[in-house]
């Protein structure tokens, strides 16, 4: 779950993009594809490409490249700050490319801390959105004719600065944040349970990053669970939802991208600010994690994200009647039959919500049974948890290998308080949240759990539909904790006969683990606030 080094971008080909990004620069395309090599072309007739060096915050000399047109006329620009990578810039130059082409004047330039930037990674803190509005200028420096309209675009971390960036300057008219974040406490921590496996995954991403000692400590803190006030304050700063009301009293036109089982940057903090967004807008939601539904357009591969991330600029910086504007705010990528199902908004349209109640015997349904108690122990692996590995578990899922868990019907019941509904005769369509109520005894001072909504297949086997960890860390020994949680949103098809499942573990290595060994938690379903899990079907 937490090797030594590890990519958030583990199908980019920096060998390709460098030899591409050299090939802009010297015009010698022998060693590249020949579609790249036509790229190479008609970017190099079309524009001037070079390199730079931009002077960020503090005097730091940041490492970019330009791509500029020499006419007179107005024309919109694009700035882009690079992913969490060791690769910088290069990550967009076919991107970058591809909108010069169609006449912006580019910006694409590495993050401080990254690559051969100088200074040391904010962490999409005050330096870094300094520095993207100083990336800004050296574009307007340099331009040649007047600019029209400013657009900013970030993937992953660059996403994040994106935001950033159009919120603390006016004069961006435009912004599209590919596997982003909103609220980067969430990012951090979860219903008070730190996602561990997440903050390992920043630390060693890259390698070769140079990220700042407040930044260090932070991540460090959310390890080691101390200092929470410091990182709630730290991660305010650094999150795009407390600027949001700035976004909407200008009505910046946001597109953002995202993936449903997100183990990086959870899709339901991105999802509340998309809905407290008041000006134009578009989410697109894809099978997949982190960067995933966007890699193999980096390459120049056809994309669906990357070509609709083009299309709202083309609407909102060149004005381009291309339709954009009839479609919903919401293009859901449905799990597992791949469907594309527009909404005019998030959440969509529900047909009904579904409460299943968890009863003594083990099944979800529609009646209340109060007075039951499940046990389970704590410190124990099971068969089902988020995912086999950060990010990567995703590349399986949008190679259509969803992971597949072969005994889940067979648990251990020690392990795991598990309930499961009688199949339906039809498809279930699961749109939107799911949410949780459960109440549960904890021996100890200190306890979590996570819930597993599953896919249940006649065979026994299941599929993770959504989750959601827990966990209450003041509550005296022998509480009773009531606990009221939404799930990750999800886009799921259960195919006929299949049953929805749901089981909560004690243990999941992809979260922190605030239960004591082998101490025991017993859930249970009081008379008064029985517990159920509501299904929203679309």
């Amino acid at each position: 779950m937490h090797p030594a080094a590890h990519s958030l971008h583990p199908e980019l080909d920096a060998t390709a993009l460098t030899a591409f990004a050299t090939a802009l620069e010297t015009g010698e395309t022998g060693r590249l594809a020949p579609a790249r090599a036509a790229e190479v072309g008609a970017v190099r007739a079309a524009a001037v490409f070079s390199r730079g060096k931009v002077t960020g915050a503090d005097g730091d000399l940041l490492d970019a490249a330009l791509w500029r047109h020499t006419g007179s006329g107005a024309r919109p620009v694009v700035v882009m700050p690079a992913p969490w990578t060791d690769l910088g810039w290069p990550a967009y130059a076919v991107q970058a490319s591809r909108f010069a082409v169609r006449g912006y004047d580019v910006i694409a330039y590495s993050p401080r801390g990254f690559a051969a930037s100088e200074g040391q990674s904010d962490l999409a803190g005050p330096l870094d959105v300094t520095d993207g509005r100083h990336a800004l200028d050296h574009l307007l420096e340099r331009a040649a004719g007047p600019v029209s309209r400013i657009g900013v675009l970030g993937l992953s971390y660059g996403a994040g600065i994106a935001q950033l960036v159009a919120a603390h300057d006016a004069r961006v008219d435009a912004v599209a944040a590919l596997s982003g974040w909103g609220d980067l406490g969430e990012v951090l921590g979860e219903n008070a349970t730190r996602r561990t496996a997440a903050v390992h995954a920043l630390l060693t991403a890259s390698p070769r990053a140079r990220l700042s000692r407040p930044a260090e400590r932070v991540l460090e803190n959310v390890l080691a669970r101390r200092d929470d006030r410091e990182t709630r304050t730290w991660a305010e700063l650094r999150s795009p939802l407390t600027y949001v009301k700035e976004l909407g009293r200008r009505r910046v036109p946001v597109f953002c991208a995202h993936a449903w089982h997100e183990t990086l940057f959870p899709a339901g903090q991105v999802l509340r600010m998309f809905q407290e967004l008041t000006g134009p807008k578009r989410i697109d939601l894809s099978i997949g994690d982190h960067a995933g539904p966007e890699s193999s357009g980096l390459p120049g591969l056809p994309n669906r994200v990357w070509t609709d991330a083009h299309r709202w600029f083309d609407r909102h910086l060149l004005d381009l009647d291309n339709g954009v504007d009839e479609e919903g705010q919401v293009l859901c990528e449905v799990m597992w039959s791949r469907a594309l199902e527009p909404s005019p908004t998030w959440p969509p349209p529900t047909r009904l919500t579904r409460r299943l109640y968890l009863t003594g015997t083990g099944d979800l349904t529609g009646e209340p049974d109060p007075g039951w108690a499940a046990g389970v122990v704590c410190g124990i692996d099971t068969p089902v948890t988020v995912a086999d590995a950060i990010v990567r578990s995703g590349y399986e899922e949008l190679a259509g290998r969803p992971r597949r868990h072969p005994d889940a019907a067979a648990m251990d019941r020690t392990a795991a308080a598990v309930w499961t509904a009688a199949p339906a005769a039809d498809t279930t369509r699961l749109r939107g949240t799911p949410r949780l109520r459960v109440t549960y005894r904890a021996a100890n001072s200190g306890s979590t759990f996570v819930a597993h909504l599953l896919d249940l297949a006649p065979d026994g086997s299941a599929r993770l539909i959504t989750h959601a960890p827990f966990s209450d860390l003041d509550s005296p020994p022998d509480s009773l904790i009531s606990a009221d949680i939404d799930l990750q949103p999800t886009a799921y098809d259960l195919p006929p006969g299949h049953r929805p499942m749901l089981a909560l573990t004690a243990r999941d290595p992809f979260y922190a683990d605030a239960n004591l060994p082998r101490a025991t938690l017993s859930f249970t379903s009081p008379e008064p606030t029985p517990s159920y899990v509501e299904l929203p079907l679309g």
